[in-house]
């Protein structure tokens, strides 16, 4: 029987072309995409690699905005409506290290906010530092980057950085992706006691499984949280260059021996039979928030050159492990 909904998707064309209402990306574990997605863009031009956190009732978001080579910030009180973004940090007009900041991650600590970002040129990237007393004025700590391509595994770039802090030491642990400027190619770990300068681990602690199809060429751009004994970690694993999926793995010292989870990808594309959906080609850069009822995450998806930030939610705080309490 041909129903109106196929009909549709077949008169979308040679090749088979499905309509912006005939596909849906694919969810996995238990996670389901808003439905009203994308919740930040489209306006703003191209917006892309989040990051939030939730307080006081208020999630807050720090992302790459693309139009103004800066970081933006917005807020929201169901993750679905958000303020006007505001620019709160662009590159110094005498900074020769990088012409566009971006891929921040942000942490509050010791009454202030910690923000490390992202500084690249057309050839290389590399990790600098800066606070702010509200999350929105903020001060650069140094005109130097904090970390920067060094070992031969980095290539020309380190970016996408994730620092939280070590429950057990008081240190903070910085995940950061590294290797080719377009996209790194996999995850590695610095520590550090004051947030200007990190040890690195000799080498990557996160690569690329080649045994997966979803994530065969690059692994990158990671969220971890530590939580009951375990470090999750949210991470970008990359099919080939152009398309990626969501995925997730465990550690339980958030060094090696990682678990991932069996039914990655959690969030992928809807493909390329999807033409108009505005995530056809990849999803990127997880931002997890656990909240009394579950997971919310947010997250940028592209279609062509387009990105915009969308949501997925998560019943409960077990992930879909065997062993998750």
């Amino acid at each position: 029987m041909i129903t109106k909904r196929k009909l549709l998707c077949t008169l979308a064309g040679a090749p088979l072309l499905a309509l912006e209402g005939c596909s849906q990306g694919q969810t996995k574990g238990n996670w389901q995409f808003y439905k009203g997605n994308p919740v930040l863009g489209g306006q703003y031009g191209v917006c892309f690699d989040p990051c939030v956190m939730l307080e006081n009732t208020v999630y807050r978001m720090w992302f790459s905005w693309r139009l103004k080579r800066g970081i933006a910030y917005s807020e929201s009180h169901d993750g679905i409506h958000w303020s006007p973004p505001q620019l709160v940090l662009v590159a110094d007009a005498e900074q020769k290290d990088y012409t566009n900041i971006n891929r921040c991650t942000v942490i509050r600590r010791d009454n202030l906010y910690h923000m490390w970002f992202t500084g690249q040129t057309e050839t290389h990237s590399s990790i600098y530092y800066a606070t702010s007393p509200d999350g929105l004025q903020w001060t650069k700590v140094q005109s130097d980057p904090v970390l920067w391509p060094e070992k031969a595994w980095e290539k020309t770039s380190v970016m996408c950085p994730d620092v939280i802090v070590d429950e057990q030491t008081g240190q903070l642990r910085l995940y950061y992706s590294a290797g080719e400027q377009y996209e790194p190619d996999g995850i590695g770990l610095a520590t550090s006691t004051d947030g200007k300068t990190w040890q690195k681990l000799p080498a990557p602690i996160f690569t690329p499984d080649p045994n997966h199809s979803w994530e065969r060429a690059k692994v990158t751009a990671c969220d971890v949280h530590y939580l009951n004994g375990w470090y999750y970690m949210f991470y970008v694993g990359f099919a080939d260059v152009d398309h990626a999926a969501i995925c997730l793995a465990r550690s339980r010292n958030g060094i090696d021996q990682w678990e991932r989870l069996p039914s990655n990808p959690i969030l992928a594309p809807p493909g390329r039979l999807s033409y108009f959906k505005w995530d056809r080609d990849a999803i990127y850069k997880p931002a997890a928030v656990l909240t009394d009822k579950g997971w919310v995450m947010f997250y940028n998806a592209r279609r062509h050159h387009l990105e915009k930030i969308g949501m997925a939610t998560h019943e409960g705080q077990s992930l879909g492990f065997r062993d998750d309490m």
